[in-house]
């Protein structure tokens, strides 16, 4: 029953995925991840400090060296849209040329992308049971509009779901999934997805 729950769920996200996971940025010319190193020096001041922390609330920065640039794309369209609530993040992604974020998504993105271990570290929470079936059961992302959590910060995931939870941050799959989710569950989850190896990195800045 567990499985056959978890394989629903892993199905109905890929066809939602499909529509809603897609970057509002229109169609342009292939990434230039070379460009991207040029333009992200800005992403530095927060994302290149190691164990740098969001002001208020008080959280680290994600961790974004290795993620999938798909979703990269995707969640600066959504700062751009609103959809996240980071004014910081808001104002720059909204400054930004739609060639621009998908140069700078290829850069982050590339040199040596996360990939699955295929072994999961621990347990996995009850919690986590639907988690996995977008985000993996070693916390890299399925396909490239899921993003990797094997090694980001947990309280930053923590944050990410409360805002999920509460509505502020907006995605249909998530709000749902996050709805159904107490502190003790988003906790449990954050640090087990935490724990996980291969791990995202903090991107150093290029000389």
């Amino acid at each position: 029953m567990q499985f056959n729950r978890i394989r629903l769920v892993a199905v109905a996200a890929a066809l939602i995925g499909s529509t809603l996971g897609l970057p509002a940025f229109a169609d342009g010319a292939a990434a230039d991840a070379a460009h991207g190193a040029k333009l992200a020096y800005t992403c530095f001041g927060c994302h290149g400090i190691p164990d740098y922390r969001n002001a208020y609330p008080a959280y680290h920065v994600p961790k974004i060296g290795g993620q999938h640039e798909a979703y990269l794309v995707s969640a600066l369209s959504e700062y751009r849209s609103g959809a996240r609530p980071h004014r910081t993040m808001q104002t720059q992604a909204g400054s930004m040329s739609e060639q621009d974020a998908r140069d700078i998504a290829a850069y982050f993105a590339t040199t040596t992308p996360v990939a699955s271990a295929g072994k999961p570290v621990g347990t996995p929470p009850a919690a986590a049971a639907t988690c996995v079936a977008c985000h993996g059961p070693d916390g890299v992302g399925i396909t490239g509009d899921y993003p990797t959590l094997a090694g980001q910060h947990a309280d930053y995931i923590e944050q990410a779901l409360k805002a999920y939870r509460k509505g502020s941050r907006q995605n249909a799959i998530m709000n749902g999934m996050a709805a159904a989710l107490s502190d003790d569950d988003i906790h449990a989850v954050a640090h087990y997805f935490a724990q996980q190896a291969p791990s995202l990195w903090v991107p150093k800045a290029p000389r």
